[in-house]
């Protein structure tokens, strides 16, 4: 059993509550969405063909126990929730970074889901599976990437529609589209509304330029 993967690396988590902590990156290739600010659009093609054993062995040369699945849209591959399970049963901190067009009650419960949540700016907002606010366990997160005002008050109508317990326990990630949206701007308005969000920066873009990746 195979799954197209793009590259493997470790590198600085620079989303999540996990920002700033070392961790392996396992970016599977391929995507169903087509965002208008997406950072990985070289992630759309086929990648390379490895299989679970062989995926699991590169990890381990790393010798790190927190780890990502990311893209591209690593659901939109059948064996990836396969891949999930073997991780975590070696005992890893596994996250998952979804774009949120994807039914995520196929990962084990186990895994930290990081859901993106589309808004209007994307292109892409018809595509979410809103059916994934009450997949959500209390550990999982939700992201809004937002480019503008109306990205902004289309976030905070998705979040009325969350479970107040999960929304309590893991407050929504209010990201910016990178040299889109000044990040003073979205704080004002957070603060404004006394919104219960994240202001949220891309770490590995103030870290190392957007152009550079470490592999």
């Amino acid at each position: 059993m195979s799954l197209n993967v793009y590259e493997i690396f470790y590198s600085i988590q620079g989303e999540s509550s996990y920002a700033g902590s070392p961790c392996v990156f396992v970016r599977l290739a391929g995507c169903n969405l087509r965002c208008s600010y997406c950072d990985t659009r070289y992630a759309y093609g086929e990648g390379s063909p490895l299989d679970i054993a062989e995926i699991v062995r590169r990890v381990e040369l790393y010798q790190w126990h927190l780890l990502e699945i990311t893209g591209g849209e690593p659901l939109i591959q059948e064996e990836t929730p396969e891949l999930i399970w073997h991780l975590l049963e070696r005992g890893y901190t596994v996250m998952l970074e979804t774009n949120g067009s994807q039914d995520i009650s196929r990962v084990d419960g186990r895994c930290i889901k990081i859901v993106d949540v589309k808004c209007p700016s994307s292109g892409e907002e018809k595509s979410n599976d809103l059916g994934n606010l009450s997949r959500l366990s209390e550990k999982d997160e939700i992201k809004f990437v937002i480019g503008d005002k109306e990205d902004y008050e289309y976030a905070k109508e998705i979040m009325k529609l969350m479970d107040p317990k999960t929304l309590k326990a893991s407050p929504p990630h209010l990201s910016l589209v990178f040299n889109r949206l000044e990040p003073h701007v979205l704080a004002d308005w957070i603060l404004k509304d006394r919104l219960n969000a994240r202001l949220h920066l891309q770490l590995h873009k103030f870290i190392w330029p957007p152009y550079y990746r470490t592999v």
